[in-house]
């Protein structure tokens, strides 16, 4: 998959996770259970793991779970009960291994492989958070705008600074300029905010985008999600702190 492919793909993802953020409620909570098993289905192949249908699987329950978790928790914190789920995600990538019947190889990085998937899988969790969270709602909108603008502004043809100071600029401007039309966030919070998810789509493009195994479907998969399902965390912590 080329990368303006790629960047359309998750710029498309980013616009999915807005509409259901103007929507709230249900919506944001189904959007971000898809996003972990997109990634879920992609991610241990773009990590050259060994297991990879075992990994799949125990990325899937640990993003689903958490996504479950969240949306079911009454009051806040709620991320309270992230943890558990994460840790309980670990135990289940070693039982992955153990149900292994190859030889068990390479068995340290299948397990961190696995362990680190789910970490990212759980990141979508912040969506169904910041959602829920009293005046903070918009935020969901306004960084999955930032998302979809950054997103498809990396694949301009520019040099790597270059591209990320650019990329970081249009993020945050797209950022403020949401913020200004939505209810509840300031156009400082929404500024600051857009130039975080600028800064990590920017990051995320200068790690990954040089893999080869990214011309096949299912890396690439994981690749196009990857953005969508760690700026939920970032969201969740910058509105926090921005917004209350």
């Amino acid at each position: 998959m080329q990368l303006a492919t790629r960047a359309v793909v998750t710029a498309a993802l980013a616009a999915l996770v807005a509409v259901a953020g103007y929507v709230g409620g249900l919506p944001v909570s189904i959007a971000a259970a898809l996003l972990t098993l997109l990634l879920a289905a992609g991610w241990p192949a773009l990590m050259g793991l060994p297991a990879r249908l075992g990994s799949s699987i125990v990325i899937g329950l640990g993003g689903v779970a958490a996504v479950v978790a969240v949306d079911r928790t009454p009051d806040q914190p709620y991320l309270r009960y992230l943890p558990v789920v994460f840790a309980a995600a670990i135990l289940l990538a070693f039982v992955n291994e153990l149900a292994r019947r190859d030889g068990r190889d390479r068995l340290v990085e299948s397990v961190s492989g696995t362990v680190a998937g789910t970490l990212v899988a759980v990141a979508a969790a912040g969506w169904v958070a910041i959602d829920r969270t009293p005046g903070a709602g918009s935020l969901v909108v306004n960084g999955a705008l930032a998302l979809a603008v950054g997103s498809a502004v990396v694949a301009l043809p520019l040099s790597p600074w270059l591209g990320a100071v650019v990329t970081t600029l249009v993020a945050a401007g797209a950022g403020a300029g949401s913020a200004a039309l939505l209810p509840d966030v300031g156009v400082l919070a929404g500024l600051i905010l857009g130039a975080a998810v600028g800064i990590l789509v920017a990051t995320l493009h200068v790690l990954f985008d040089r893999l080869p195994s990214l011309e096949q479907r299912r890396p690439a998969l994981a690749a196009v999600t990857l953005p969508v399902t760690v700026t939920g965390i970032l969201v969740y912590v910058v509105g926090r702190v921005l917004v209350g």
